[in-house]
């Protein structure tokens, strides 16, 4: 059966799972990066949806009525946050350790997400749409690149926004998004990352195109000197794309 999933990714990040609420263990680059995603992901969404056209929307809950899928969701550092801001948020992974995390620290901050250990291609089979899909840091870590967006596509609602963020398959990016990270500065695991599946902005727009999907917007991501990351227009390292169907 062809499949998205990545056995070896897998136990890579089960070994992982009870650290993904950690802000100062493995996890510490996502909790750092989380912001950044956070405010490239509200910005999309309201080019799609926007909120003055959105009764249920409010200041404090931007994205009630929205139905948003988090498709890659660990244990949960972007789920909660679109939560809080009153989406209906589904998360799903192939991690199950991970999925069962995310709903632990859900349940313990009171916060209510449909949390699923599947693949991507699963839960589109039941024929499941919603307004907003996100894959954050995932589509690097996929088997199969186009199996995976045809699902999102089958799963994107005809309005809908499809948001990635991702790493370039670039030499500043093997140098720093591998090597330094893993070996030199050590602030993610060693072998979290495989640089032959980062992916190319411009192979990115061409497979999400093959499935009638047009990303048209695409932001780098850059570590910021105050701390954090920053949005950016260089795409060589990590960057983030948003689109919907042509």
């Amino acid at each position: 059966m062809v499949t998205t999933t990545d056995q070896r990714e897998i136990d890579n990040f089960a070994a992982l799972s009870d650290k993904w609420w950690d802000p100062r263990g493995p996890m510490a680059p996502l909790h750092a990066f989380t912001p950044v995603r956070i405010d490239y992901m509200l910005a999309n969404i309201e080019r799609f949806w926007p909120w003055a056209a959105r009764p249920a929307a409010t200041a404090s809950h931007p994205l009630a009525g929205l139905r948003i899928l988090d498709i890659g969701c660990g244990g949960g550092l972007l789920a909660e946050p679109m939560a809080r801001l009153g989406g209906t948020v589904t998360g799903i992974d192939v991690t199950e350790a991970a999925t069962i995390a995310a709903a632990q620290h859900a349940t313990q901050v009171g916060l209510n997400i449909d949390y699923r250990c599947c693949p991507a291609e699963e839960l589109a089979s039941t024929g499941a749409t919603f307004d907003v899909i996100y894959a954050s840091e995932v589509i690097e870590h996929v088997a199969d690149r186009g199996l995976f967006i045809h699902a999102i596509a089958r799963m994107l609602d005809p309005k809908g926004v499809v948001i990635v963020t991702t790493i370039n398959r670039s030499l500043p990016a093997l140098l720093l998004a591998k090597f330094a990270l893993e070996y030199v500065v050590r602030l993610v695991p060693a072998g979290t990352h495989d640089p032959q599946k980062f992916v190319r902005p411009n192979e990115l727009r061409q497979e999400f195109a093959a499935a009638g999907i047009m990303l048209d917007d695409m932001t780098g991501l850059a570590p910021s000197p105050a701390g954090g990351f920053r949005q950016t227009g260089s795409l060589a390292i990590n960057y983030a794309a948003s689109g919907g169907f042509v």
